[in-house]
């Protein structure tokens, strides 16, 4: 019996560690964490170096990416899985905001605003520099097994929340379209869209929402933002990889 009880000491102090590894959270600081917007498609051609481009951002936290697939190439044959209707009207919203009429892909959007230098080799930096100007809004997410948090504050009356949860390591082999005979790979793909959800003062304002259970053990995480309803401006970006 006494040489039972270290190892059960050693049990409880592991089911302890795990307990407290599946509760994982992070807040926004006093700078704004710009958001930025892959609007992608997978029977575009051009698209495939734009989706490799996003994905070396994932050693960086100085930027919230996030890959929204759209879905007007569908019509040429092949539709893509990660498509939804409910991008493409956000490309067309963010368009009308930026003074255009149409819209494109691949297209990078930060903080709301038609960003045409990614393809530069400082481009991205400079821009991440000239909006990372002090947060006229606050975030925080908070993961415990299977629910998430989200909480933010601004004193903006005319902001939105938005919630993504966006996965990594996703490939496709593309058999129709512009990409026939393609092996396509993708990080930061957003599958599930919440919002917007009004902030109508200057309270803290507070959702969970509840995990699938499938989302256990699978890479990706979660990102929230604060947006200006009418003039696109992204007030503060963060977002959090899946824990435990």
């Amino acid at each position: 019996m006494r040489l039972a009880y270290p190892y059960l000491v050693l049990a409880l102090g592991l089911l302890s560690f795990q307990t407290n590894a599946a509760e994982c959270t992070a807040r926004s600081g006093n700078i704004n964490k710009p958001l930025l917007e892959l609007y992608t498609s997978e029977g575009c051609s051009s698209c495939p170096p734009a989706d490799h481009w996003l994905s070396e951002l994932k050693d960086t936290d100085q930027v919230v990416p996030l890959a929204f697939h759209v879905d007007y190439w569908d019509y040429i044959g092949w539709q893509d899985r990660f498509a939804k209707p409910a991008f493409t009207a956000r490309q067309k919203h963010a368009a009308a905001e930026n003074g255009s009429t149409f819209v494109y892909t691949p297209q990078v959007i930060i903080n709301g605003r038609d960003f045409r230098g990614w393809r530069q080799d400082s481009g991205l930096e400079s821009a991440i520099y000239r909006y990372r100007q002090p947060a006229d809004g606050q975030l925080s997410l908070n993961m415990v097994s299977d629910k998430l948090k989200v909480t933010a504050q601004t004193q903006d009356r005319e902001a939105d929340v938005y919630i993504a949860i966006f996965e990594n390591g996703l490939t496709s082999k593309v058999n129709a379209g512009e990409n026939s005979g393609r092996e396509l790979k993708h990080d930061f793909v957003v599958r599930e869209w919440y919002g917007p959800f009004p902030l109508q003062d200057m309270h803290e304002w507070q959702r969970t929402l509840e995990l699938k259970p499938s989302w256990k053990g699978r890479d990706g995480g979660a990102a929230a933002f604060i947006q200006n309803r009418r003039s696109g401006e992204v007030l503060q970006a963060l977002n959090l990889k899946f824990c435990g």
